[in-house]
């Protein structure tokens, strides 16, 4: 536990790998001698590589699933789950650079912290995404996901734990599709069922118009548990004058209105800025070459588990200037590892 508090400690203050996690340890040893009983003084560089290259990943994730937990029932439950992977492009093998390790994140839309997250072995990304989800309690929450998770048997899952789902629908599920656009373009939709929004920001002008049509019998004819309706996203950029368009189907456990389908797409988008983005950009996680046994997906986790700390956190502040803060102010960092107690 000594050498996971110190680890925590030194990657909220910006630490990238375990070399950086024992100079930490080496400069603050003062400061985490009043509160860690640090007979032989700060672990070694291999201390903490071995630490992490041989902690099971599966039950890092299963102990920080279950924090998770407590802290979404606190704010009244998970609401909508965004889940999506994410390569980790400096964890390869020598000579294997087309193959990183990948993480499978559960994303709190709402909460905007992540729930849960699983390594995707072998870069499975569909199983490991199924595997995430008894990590999370799905009741009264909306899954949502890409194409590639549209499947039956994520269908079944969702919907046996009691959640809802809307997932995107595209080629990989042919026959589904099929019908679903036969359904969608028999079935003209009146002005007053639309909903449509209009942006303009930076010289790029983006319009959506989203309906939802009721699919009755589509789900039992091709196996998808509890699909209720398809939802329609009809996107129209203009950019320098270049006009794009594009339509998206998606397939519905639940009847909602055109205005909800379109707020729950919307979310569904934020696990990249939310929270990819803000792994690269803040935590280096593209940089870091850590790749041996079990050390990316460890320290992935740590980093997933940070990142919500500082969420948590009340300070006015970027993700990076906490970042900074901590690492210049111990009280501020004794008050961000208490944080989520």
């Amino acid at each position: 536990m000594r050498v996971l508090f110190i680890a925590f400690a030194a990657m909220f203050c910006g630490a990238k790998n375990c070399s950086d996690i024992w100079r930490f340890g080496q400069e603050k040893e003062a400061m985490l001698r009043q509160v860690l009983a640090l007979a032989h003084g700060i672990p070694s560089h291999d201390t903490f590589s071995t630490l992490f290259r041989k902690l099971v990943p599966t039950a890092f994730a299963e102990a920080f699933a279950g924090f998770m937990r407590h802290v979404a029932s606190a704010a009244g439950g998970a609401g909508q789950i965004a889940l999506d992977g994410k390569s980790m492009r400096g964890a390869f093998e020598k000579g294997r650079q087309f193959a990183p390790r990948m993480m499978v994140s559960a994303w709190g839309a709402q909460l905007r912290m992540t729930l849960a997250a699983l390594p995707a072995q072998s870069g499975n990304e569909t199983k490991a995404a199924i595997e995430l989800l008894p990590l999370i309690d799905l009741r009264g929450a909306v899954v949502t996901a890409d194409a590639l998770h549209c499947s039956a048997q994520m269908a079944e899952e969702i919907t046996r734990r009691g959640g809802s789902y809307v997932l995107a629908l595209k080629g990989n599920q042919k026959l589904l599709l099929a019908d679903a656009e036969r359904l969608m373009a028999g079935r003209p939709t009146p002005k007053a069922a639309l909903a449509v929004t209009e942006e303009v920001s930076h010289g790029r002008l983006e319009r959506r118009a989203a309906r939802v049509v009721r699919a009755p019998g589509l789900g039992r004819k091709h196996g998808f548990a509890g699909l209720a309706a398809i939802g329609e996203v009809k996107r129209t950029r203009v950019i320098d004058g270049k006009r794009q368009e594009e339509c998206c189907l998606y397939v519905l456990s639940r009847p909602m209105s055109a205005n909800d389908l379109l707020a729950v797409v919307r979310r569904h988008w934020d696990v990249e800025n939310g929270l990819h983005r803000q792994l690269d950009v803040i935590f280096r996680e593209d940089d870091c070459r850590t790749r041996k046994d079990h050390g990316p997906e460890n320290l992935a986790l740590l980093r997933r588990f940070c990142l919500n700390t500082f969420r948590a956190d009340s300070k006015k502040d970027t993700m990076l200037g906490k970042m900074m803060r901590a690492g210049w102010n111990d009280a501020y960092l004794f008050q961000l590892m208490t944080q989520m107690q």
